[in-house]
């Protein structure tokens, strides 16, 4: 069944808590009804935009436009082998509940992710990632609906262009497909990821390092440096850390010796922590208004009370000149921006 809304507030709908609204908004909760909708869309002719739970936004404005919410449910098991499973996720569940299904029956994969807030169609538009470990390592293949004419469309793997905290969905094919599952691998012999950040040494007081106490781990580390969006509007991480090639890297660092810096994925690149850049231009726990970053991690913007997401946006503008007057590094925004270029 679709339920269209017109005039729909958004404040639900959004970690920011911003309260702004949508000329059209479309919720779907099966495949079919989905395809049946796009085939006969009484609103045709309106920009279109994919929302899932709103994790990773920034409202700047209204959308004119029309907001299509799949809220598809389901976890299920399509094949079992002995060392690993595939299992086929509805794109409307929660990622963290889908997390805590897989460590409960002991399947590894996801457990590094623990605590990532959003839904499971959102993980691979993003390739969300923590604590050495991104989504795209687990992903066999994403199906979608495409916007333009109902059309079922599997992308594989190899077809997702993942990159560090990217995809194919977050580029050529923003508002041109709507996924509807995700299907994960996940192994049935788990191999803990324990080198990042404090992990090893947090795991030291479990008699036994298991998937459950890396969910523990993380989730306490998480929840230790990160705000409840559920109490101070945010979405978490609102830039990526900034990736330098040898040569950059050697320049920044001979000025900055002190900084802390970490091999990227791509070998012969380097990443710079955007939070201790941040700090470093005093902005760490520094407020405008009820827009502010948060004092426990300035990488996270927050909304403190009644913020408009114009407001926010501006905050992360001042930022970003200042990190670049001093560090000449350009950051670049991890949540995704409406009603104004990024």
């Amino acid at each position: 069944m679709i339920i269209l809304r017109e005039n729909y507030s958004l404040k639900n709908h959004n970690s920011f808590g911003i309260d702004v609204r949508t000329k059209y908004f479309a919720e779907a909760d099966n495949e079919a009804d989905l395809v049946h909708f796009i085939h006969n869309n009484p609103v045709s002719g309106l920009p279109v935009m994919i929302l899932g739970a709103g994790s990773n936004v920034l409202f700047v404005t209204d959308y004119e436009g029309l907001i299509i919410h799949p809220y598809i449910k389901g976890i299920e098991v399509i094949e079992e082998r002995s060392d690993y499973l595939t299992v086929r996720v509805g794109a409307g569940e929660i990622w963290d509940s889908f997390v805590e299904w897989a460590v409960k029956k002991n399947y590894g994969g996801t457990e590094n992710l623990s605590l990532i807030p959003g839904s499971v169609g959102a993980s691979p538009v993003q390739n969300i990632g923590a604590y050495g470990c991104e989504v795209s390592e687990i992903i066999e293949q994403v199906e979608t609906v495409q916007i333009r004419d109902g059309v079922k469309k599997i992308y594989h793997k190899n077809e997702c262009r993942f990159g560090y905290r990217t995809s194919i969905f977050k580029t050529d094919l923003r508002s041109r497909v709507i996924i509807t599952h995700t299907v994960f691998r996940l192994s049935k012999i788990p191999v803990l990821k324990t080198d990042y950040g404090s992990i090893r040494e947090r795991l030291k007081k479990y008699s036994e390092p298991s998937l459950n106490a890396v969910r523990e781990v993380i989730i306490g580390i998480r929840t230790e440096k990160l705000p409840d969006p559920a109490k101070i509007g945010n979405a978490g991480s609102f830039f990526k850390n900034p990736v330098l090639n040898e040569k950059e890297f050697r320049s920044f660092i001979k000025s900055h010796p002190d900084a802390p810096n970490f091999r990227a994925e791509q070998e012969g690149f380097h990443k710079i922590p955007a939070a201790w850049l941040i700090e470093q231009c005093g902005w760490k726990g520094r407020r405008i208004g009820d827009a502010g970053t948060y004092p426990l991690q300035p990488l996270v913007l927050a909304n403190y009370g009644n913020a408009t997401g114009k407001e926010i946006y501006e905050l992360s503008e001042k930022i970003r000149a200042d990190v670049l007057a001093t560090f000449s590094i350009q950051l670049e925004r991890e949540v995704n921006l409406v009603g104004i270029s990024s």
